[in-house]
């Protein structure tokens, strides 16, 4: 009879990745979500949202009386790769397996895999592989077919996915349950792998494990010492780093995260897909790994943005191949993490108009050029036509940063990146010997015309603060941008003001929200009932902003609270709650890893220039009781 799942937090996984597609390890060794062969298909273990009934795969010491797998007593990424190695001390020995996926980069094989070294430190330890494949994310009993010719391996197929497990023979029960059992004696070791192939191709050649555990290890080795950040964050920043390019297709999109409808608030209803190229969150994302000095990773997306956007089609959301299609569905079949429900595939958010996003992509395609990549005509075009459409559009009230679900309106920060997306163009289109003077001109009267309608329509006179929206007197997160964007110095009063009204009225124990919200029904300008997490990236902006209005050390003390709340991987969800001292949301989460990054950045070069001295602020393990003063 199968157990419940062991309990874990959203905290306690641990990420495997190849740029293409990625899974997520529990602490006792259960592989419970992986989406092969890409980041958006069909997850082929999804017990993550549901039971053990909706797929796993779990490696590790063998449990006989019914008692829950144990947890890892160790665990960690080898140096600076995605190779997770995790050990064991049981009654009779140590044992240690180490998981990863072959970066494509550095395989002869074009399919994604996942290889699990399970090696016995010392002793003898008795070990269990219990395969349990549902594919379509947990719904449907793959055909499990057994082989035993030479190497023993099975495959699970449901068309058009094959997954092909090879290592030591597994029995096969009835229910689709695949288990070996086997004892390894000190310094033996055994590999294990799991291939994604198309079901109407051959099989996959078995792979060569410690060939391609070397290879993966100069792999992300070599990528992390391009990292050009020495600051005293490194190890966080250069973590953070790998993190983010592991969202980052070969193809140039980049996914928000590998994961869909982990809860924003437990038993909610706010659970979203994130396996999807926000173009916000993929500029975003970009332009913090141009700041660490990688720019192959900006080549690749400004590619993907020349064949996949059109303009006057321009949506905020597309799948990794360019498709626009990304209807919203429920899986009823799934309970959801800790009940959350619904859970959710595609994204609605897609039909939006979003009007933040011009600014986002022409601020890191300015700064591509600025850092090495050439300018390209192509580019100008893009640019020049998306100018166009937001002439047309700007003064359209949005559903903005957070894409609400709720009415739209005329959101601050959309109008403050639409003046973000005229300025980036125009800086561009100055350096061109060619461009039209008229053209220029007309940019430059509709920038003044955007900052003129920001600072008018979008402050409170009576408190001096910037608004959520035109009208309104609510704060947001969004709103800590103004002077990191360049709308407006750091030392102008409005942003002196908002800074200091977010940090004291729109925070939990000192942790930031993006915005107020109520748990009465119909209250949120979301549209949404409940309430969510504190925002980690938002608290990122704070650091920043205490940081440009002179609150130097109030920004490290709240950057090192926030470096403390990261998993014991250096891993960071969209969310946190304070009250409950646990990660929300989907995971790992690339807008919480760019804002660490380009803080610590920030951070870095602000010390260097007022105090080069200043020792690093202790690092807090308790989460903060208040808001930090």
């Amino acid at each position: 009879m199968l157990r419940a799942p062991a309990p874990f937090r959203i905290e306690d996984l641990a990420l495997l990745g190849n740029t293409r597609s990625a899974a997520l390890v529990r602490p006792d060794g259960a592989i419970n979500w992986a989406c092969m062969p890409d980041f958006d298909s069909p997850a082929v273990f999804a017990s993550m949202l549901g039971g053990e009934e909706h797929g796993f795969w779990r490696v590790g010491p063998a449990v006989y009386d019914g008692s829950p797998p144990p947890a890892a007593d160790r665990r960690q990424y080898l140096g600076d790769t995605m190779i997770l190695r995790q050990e064991w001390d049981t009654d009779t020995g140590t044992l240690a397996i180490t998981d990863f996926m072959p970066a494509p980069d550095v395989t002869d094989n074009a399919e994604p895999q996942i290889i699990r070294i399970v090696e016995c430190v010392s002793g003898v330890v008795r070990v269990a592989s219990v395969f349990r494949p549902r594919t379509d994310y947990g719904a449907t009993l793959p055909t499990i077919q057994r082989f035993n010719h030479g190497t023993p391996r099975l495959s699970a197929t449901t068309y058009p996915h094959s997954y092909w497990l090879d290592g030591p023979s597994h029995t096969v029960n009835r229910d689709g349950v695949c288990r070996a059992d086997l004892s390894l004696h000190a310094h033996q070791s055994i590999t294990l792998s799991l291939t994604w192939k198309p079901s109407n191709r051959p099989a996959p050649i078995p792979p060569d494990a410690f060939a391609e555990l070397d290879a993966t290890v100069e792999y992300w080795d070599q990528w992390a010492r391009g990292c050009t950040y020495r600051g005293p964050y490194r190890d966080a920043v250069v973590r953070s780093a790998l993190t983010l390019k592991a969202t980052c297709h070969p193809g140039g999109g980049v996914v928000a995260a590998p994961t869909t409808s982990l809860p924003e608030q437990l038993g909610g209803e706010r659970q979203w897909d994130y396996r999807f190229v926000w173009l916000r969150d993929s500029a975003l994302t970009i332009a913090a790994l141009i700041r660490l000095g990688q720019l192959e990773e900006a080549r690749r997306w400004r590619s993907w943005l020349i064949d996949t956007v059109t303009p006057v089609r321009l949506q905020p959301i597309y799948r990794l191949n360019g498709d626009a299609d990304l209807d919203e569905e429920v899986l009823d079949h799934l309970p959801g993490y800790e009940e959350s429900r619904p859970v959710r595939i595609g994204n609605g958010a897609a039909g939006q108009l979003q009007l933040d996003v011009f600014g986002e992509l022409a601020d890191t395609l300015l700064l591509a050029e600025d850092t090495g990549l050439p300018a390209d005509p192509k580019i100008d075009a893009l640019l020049l036509a998306l100018i166009t459409q937001l002439e047309l559009r700007w003064k359209e009230p949005d559903e903005g940063i957070w894409e609400i679900r709720g009415e739209a309106r005329h959101f601050t920060h959309s109008k403050v990146m639409c003046w973000v997306a005229v300025d980036r163009t125009l800086r561009l289109l100055e350096r061109r010997p060619d461009a039209d003077p008229a053209v220029l001109v007309r940019l430059a009267v509709l920038r003044e015309e955007i900052h003129h309608d920001v600072c008018t329509r979008g402050v409170d006179p009576e408190r001096g603060v910037f608004t959520q929206y035109y009208g309104g007197e609510d704060l947001d997160a969004s709103l800590l941008l103004i002077s990191q964007v360049g709308f407006l110095p750091a030392d102008d009063q409005r942003v002196i003001a908002t800074v200091e009204a977010i940090q004291h009225h729109l925070t939990e124990y000192g942790l930031v929200l993006r915005y107020a919200t109520r748990e009465e029904p119909g209250t949120n300008v979301d549209g949404l009932a409940g309430h969510e997490g504190a925002f980690l990236a938002c608290s990122f902006w704070l650091a920043e902003g205490l940081a440009a209005i002179g609150r130097y050390g109030q920004a490290t003390g709240l950057f090192d609270r926030l470096l403390a709340l990261r998993s014991d991987l250096g891993l960071l969800a969209e969310e946190y709650d304070p009250l409950a001292r646990r990660q929300l949301g989907n995971y790992p989460q690339a807008f919480s890893h760019w804002a660490l990054a380009d803080a610590a950045v920030r951070l870095w070069s602000r010390a260097g220039r007022s105090n080069p001295s200043r020792p690093r602020a202790a690092v807090e393990q308790a989460v903060p009781a208040a808001v930090v003063a």
